[in-house]
């Protein structure tokens, strides 16, 4: 009889330590790099006690690590593009001879595409993070019900 109860509180405490992996990513809202860090402790100690545990800390920690590489990828283009419109609309003069730094008819029209391609990147990043808010507590319900989840768009960085 006993051995039926510490069967289940373990399994119970598997899945509370899975959940609370996937939710200790949400602390990048409060502690930068939280989302890294937390998980990484968590799945660190308890890898080797629990399938269960590790499968989940693997998982939260590849979905943060993919979404990291696609924010970079979004930057790397958004960045440069809005710095080359902004740049090329900075009056020479205004910048060699100390003249206030005032830009004037802003030409949209010329920049139409970069501009599309820049504001495109920067809805994908707003969309990206939007959804990595539900998927995450997706994943910790999933966790916290016993089943094994795997999110998508994920890259296998650890496997």
């Amino acid at each position: 009889m006993e051995t039926t109860t510490t069967l289940i509180m373990e399994k119970t405490s598997e899945k509370n330590t899975a959940a609370f992996t996937h939710l200790s990513t949400l602390s990048q809202y409060v502690i930068p790099f939280g989302n890294y860090i937390f998980p990484l402790i968590i799945w660190t100690n308890y890898k080797d006690k629990s399938e269960f545990a590790d499968h989940h800390g693997k998982q939260a920690l590849n979905f943060q690590l993919s979404l990291l590489l696609y924010t970079l990828i979004l930057a790397i283009i958004a960045i440069p593009i809005f710095i080359t419109v902004f740049l090329q609309n900075i009056p020479i003069e205004a910048v060699f001879n100390d003249h206030d730094f005032v830009i004037r008819n802003f030409d949209f029209q010329s920049h139409i595409g970069m501009l599309s391609v820049g504001i495109t990147a920067v809805v994908l990043f707003g969309l990206l993070k939007f959804v990595e808010f539900f998927l995450v507590i997706y994943a910790t319900i999933k966790a916290s019900n016993g089943e094994f989840y795997k999110y998508p768009l994920s890259i296998p960085f650890i496997k």
